[in-house]
């Protein structure tokens, strides 16, 4: 083998490292916006539908923090349990 084949070799691992890096921290920021987006939406929505405004606009914008929160911390679980997979 050439020298520089083996020197991408070595390189290639980090990078791989780096990608799986970004796409975990942009999933993280992903879900947590699409929770928080769901229940803004959904909260207007209904508050149009009942005329209940801003009652159910506060209730599931509260409702789409508290499972961005709880999609955080069960992110590095979902993710030791796919790595104990592979």
């Amino acid at each position: 083998m050439s020298k520089d084949n083996e020197e991408g070799k070595k390189k290639r691992p980090q990078n791989d490292e780096f990608i799986r890096a970004i796409s975990y921290f942009s999933h993280i920021g992903i879900t947590m916006g699409a929770s928080v987006l769901i229940g803004v939406l959904l909260g207007r929505y209904l508050d149009g539908l009942l005329g209940t405004s801003p009652w159910l606009l506060l209730l599931f914008s509260f409702s789409g923090v508290g499972a961005a929160i709880k999609s955080l911390f069960n992110t590095p679980q979902n993710r030791k349990r796919q790595s104990d997979k592979d």
